[in-house]
C-alpha cells in the first residue's frame, strides 16, 4: 500500500433533485514526499478531494489511508487529533487571528494541543520563510504575501506527514505567488513532507512532480512531470 492512499472516494452533497456528486469514485496512490498538483475547473471537485484528505470534509463512501491507517475509522475525538498532528493546510486566504503576532499565530495549533513549542523548528521556520525581523508583528502590519508565510509556518509547525494547500497563491500578486510556490517546494525538499496543491493554474501545475486532473468529480489526468 502506498503512503496515501485514496479508494473509490464519493462524496455527494443535497438529495434527490439537488443532488451533486462532487467526487465520483476516485481513487489514488501517493507516495511519500511527492508533490502533487491537483488541477481543474471551478466545482470540478479538486477542493473537496483536498478537504476529504484533510479531514475537514467527511466523504460519503470509500476509503484514505495513511501510512497504512485507515483514516476515517477513527472516532471523532481521534480524528480531530490526527487532523491537528498529521495534516496541514493552507488556504487561499490566511485566516490568520489578528490579535496575536506572527510567532503566536504560528505556534498556536502546537498551544491548542497542550505541547510545548519545539524552539529549534520555530526558530527554523522563522528563518525559511523570511519573517524573523516580522515575528513580533500583528497580520494587520504584514503584507498578504508575508501573512501567507505565517500561515504556511503554521501548517508546518507541528511536522505534519501531509502538506495540503488550497489556491495558496490566489489573493496574491504574480512575485508574491511566485515566491510562496518556491518556499512550499523548498519547504517539500527540506522536511520531505508530501505536499498536494490545488490549482486551476498550469505554470503552477509545472513545477510539481505529478499532476492529477480532476472533471466532474472524476480523475481525468494523471501523469509524471519530466523535466529535461
Amino acid at each position: 500500500m502506498g503512503f496515501l492512499k485514496i479508494h473509490d472516494l464519493c462524496k455527494v452533497y443535497g438529495e434527490g433533485e439537488n443532488q451533486v456528486v462532487a467526487l465520483d469514485h476516485v481513487s489514488l496512490d501517493i507516495k511519500r514526499g511527492e508533490f502533487t498538483a491537483i488541477i481543474g475547473t471551478s466545482g470540478s471537485g479538486k477542493s473537496t478531494l483536498l478537504h476529504a484528505i484533510g479531514c475537514v470534509d467527511v466523504p460519503t463512501s470509500g476509503k484514505i489511508y495513511l501510512n497504512g491507517q485507515d483514516v476515517y475509522a477513527q472516532n471523532s475525538d481521534k480524528l480531530a487529533v490526527f487532523r491537528r498532528r498529521q495534516v496541514g493546510l493552507i488556504y487561499q486566504f490566511h485566516n490568520l487571528i489578528p490579535t496575536l503576532n506572527v510567532v503566536e499565530n504560528i505556534t498556536l495549533p502546537i498551544l491548542m494541543d497542550k505541547r510545548k513549542v519545539n524552539q529549534k523548528r520555530l526558530s527554523e521556520l522563522l528563518h525559511l520563510l523570511g519573517i524573523e525581523e516580522r515575528r513580533n508583528h500583528l497580520p494587520n502590519q504584514l503584507s498578504g504575501g508575508q501573512q501567507q508565510r505565517v500561515a504556511i509556518g503554521r501548517a508546518l509547525m507541528n511536522a505534519p506527514q501531509v502538506m495540503l494547500a488550497d489556491e495558496p497563491t490566489g489573493s496574491l500578486d504574480s512575485k508574491n505567488g511566485h515566491e510562496i510556490i518556491k518556499l512550499l517546494k523548498e519547504s517539500n525538499r527540506i522536511y520531505g513532507q508530501t505536499l498536494l496543491l490545488v490549482t486551476h493554474d498550469e505554470s503552477i501545475a509545472l513545477q510539481a512532480d505529478r499532476i492529477i486532473g480532476i472533471s466532474d468529480g472524476r480523475v481525468v489526468r494523471d501523469e509524471r512531470v519530466v523535466r529535461s
